[in-house]
């Protein structure tokens, strides 16, 4: 299947999702800072699954109707940071969505996550990313898992992968780096964390108007990749 996850950059980017669905052929398409009072409901052959309410620029996640059901979609908030207790810019880091795989006859989850910003610690981070992978367990317990977004999480990549990998999750980084604006944070904000699934390529994409590139990963379903390989 093939995903991609893009943070709009304050919703500046919302005139490129059509483009990047139909030029890669999208499965699925997942996006942070969203003005989600004015998504469509159908976008590039893609249908909304859901989108974040108590945030203006939130979460969504879309889907290819004639792949996939929607079983269910939650937002869940995660701890606040001291910026977001101050500024409120987000209730909801997380968006999951519980989908059955036509072609496959599986089901599974994908998931929109949007961390706390650079002025929180990156414990803070790893605190919200571990409850948010037992959020979507909690969806779905056992099924093949993935949540992409915006992990804000640009240095010490060793330690959030030690990390994530004690919960029985992979980090895949992109191919490039996938925030360049200023120059003492580049580096690979936009991650992918999965479970149950081979992740065969995370490439980041072209740079459009917004400051994060979009970054679109290509999974296989483990069993289904043990087979090709046998």
């Amino acid at each position: 299947m093939k995903v991609v996850s893009y943070n709009l950059r304050k919703h500046r980017a919302i005139g490129e999702i059509s483009a990047l669905a139909e030029e890669h052929d999208l499965d699925l398409l997942c996006l942070q800072e969203a003005d989600t009072t004015v998504l469509p409901a159908e976008v590039g052959g893609l249908h909304l699954a859901d989108a974040t309410r108590r945030n203006r620029l939130g979460l969504a996640v879309y889907y290819r109707r004639d792949r996939f059901t929607a079983l269910d979609t939650k937002a869940f908030e995660l701890k606040k940071s001291l910026h977001d207790h101050l500024l409120k810019p987000a209730h909801e880091r997380l968006l999951g969505s519980h989908l059955i795989d036509l072609k496959h006859e599986r089901e599974l989850i994908v998931a929109s996550f949007h961390a706390a910003p650079l002025t929180a610690l990156n414990s803070l981070r790893r605190e919200q990313i571990r409850v948010a992978h037992e959020q979507l367990h909690e969806m779905g317990p056992g099924l093949p898992t993935l949540m992409v977004g915006d992990y804000n999480y640009p240095v010490f990549k060793n330690q959030l992968t030690r990390h994530i990998g004690q919960s029985g999750y992979d980090l895949t980084l992109s191919d490039t780096r996938t925030y360049t604006r200023y120059k003492f944070f580049r580096g690979h904000f936009d991650l992918a964390t999965s479970m149950g699934l081979d992740i065969d390529s995370v490439e980041t994409l072209p740079r459009g108007t917004s400051d994060h590139m979009p970054i679109l990963v290509t999974a296989t379903y483990r069993e289904q990749a043990q087979a090709k390989t046998a």
